[in-house]
């Protein structure tokens, strides 16, 4: 899979690619390769690919993005969208449901939304005299929570139990939600007026923070033959956006990735690339446990959608810029001399040595 992050203009020199196409598993080195592997499903494997397809008759040229996508439901976890308005973030992610045949709802988080307008509230039904539960938008497959840094930290908060719990507490009572759930949060990296930067302890929550880029010239140009042919982004049917995968293949990929294996010096490797943002002088805050564990995850996701059944270095560090980027803090006085979170992982990246 070719990506727009292989153009160098598609993103400033200093931003690297977010993970490329899967390479081929024969050319994977064997001295890390575990006794006992067994090669992933071709059909599960193909099946997903397939969703690539579909979200691509909708989106062009966020490839990249849909692979990142594609990662994190297979490890359940929740991603952060960033890119400036217009590159198609609410697009992908509905297109990305429909190919899943996954329920998707889209919250619009403005200043005065209240926690119970995502989770749900007791309402009184006069008929019965009783308190009954509404839910809210949160009890879907896929939670859209466009421009989540526009509501005030409280509302931000209440999103924190159904991403790590997968459930909401109402008045006490648990309710749990559907399986798979999914949180695509979305935020504008250039506007910054009327916002409420997400607490650490929420961006941690993340598996993945995928950056969107402008598309290339020639994705920019097909954008604008779709239109003029009547290409209609509120009509993903008409686009020919079908689903090719459902929950079903989706709960037995996720079943193959918690059985790739991880011999101990690729265990090293990761916990070596954490630990050494601790000790970055560029860094007030370096990855948490939490990180590596989120690393390690990815990485098992990254190495069964290239047909292994083992983690190879390789696959630790094509996911280590989207799954870290979100969980290190610049100190000031890094900020203020051109450091950037992304240029602090590259060092870190060539100066850990990597197991052979």
């Amino acid at each position: 899979m070719t990506t727009p992050d292989d153009n160098p203009q598609a993103m400033p020199p200093a931003e690297p690619a977010d993970p490329p196409a899967p390479p081929p598993a024969e050319t994977t080195a064997p001295s890390v390769e575990p006794a006992g592997t067994t090669t992933p499903s071709v059909e599960l494997r193909a099946a997903l690919a397939g969703v690539r397809t579909e979200v691509g008759r909708a989106v062009v040229g966020q490839d990249s993005a849909v692979t990142s996508l594609l990662i994190a439901l297979l490890c359940s976890g929740h991603v952060l969208l960033e890119g400036v308005p217009g590159v198609a973030k609410t697009l992908l992610v509905r297109a990305l449901g429909a190919s899943l045949d996954l329920s998707t709802k889209r919250v619009q988080f403005t200043p005065d939304l209240m926690p119970g307008d995502v989770t749900g509230s007791l309402v009184y039904d006069a008929r019965t005299a009783e308190f009954s539960f509404r839910e809210g938008p949160v009890f879907t497959n896929l939670l859209l929570a466009d421009e989540i840094n526009r509501t005030p930290p409280k509302t931000q908060a209440s999103l924190l139990e159904a991403m790590e719990e997968r459930q909401v507490s109402v008045d006490g009572t648990p309710r749990p939600l559907p399986e798979p759930f999914v949180v695509i949060a979305t935020q504008n990296p250039v506007e910054h007026e009327g916002t409420y930067p997400l607490p650490e302890a929420q961006l941690d929550r993340f598996l993945l923070k995928v950056v969107l880029p402008v598309p290339e010239r020639d994705h920019e140009i097909e954008v604008l033959a779709r239109h003029a042919a009547g290409f209609d982004p509120r009509d993903l049917a008409a686009a020919g956006v079908r689903p090719v995968a459902g929950p079903q293949q989706l709960a037995a990929a996720r079943a193959e990735v918690r059985q790739v294996q991880v011999a101990p010096e690729v265990l090293g490797y990761a916990v070596d690339l954490c630990r050494a943002t601790r000790r970055s002088p560029s860094l007030s805050l370096g990855v948490s446990p939490r990180g590596a564990t989120a690393l390690l995850a990815t990485s098992r996701a990254w190495a069964w959608l290239s047909g292994r059944a083992y983690v190879t270095p390789d696959d630790v560090k094509a996911l280590a810029h989207p799954t870290l980027r979100h969980r290190v803090q610049l100190r000031p006085e890094a900020e203020l001399e051109g450091v950037t979170a992304e240029s602090v992982l590259t060092t870190v990246l060539a100066t850990v040595p990597v197991p052979r």
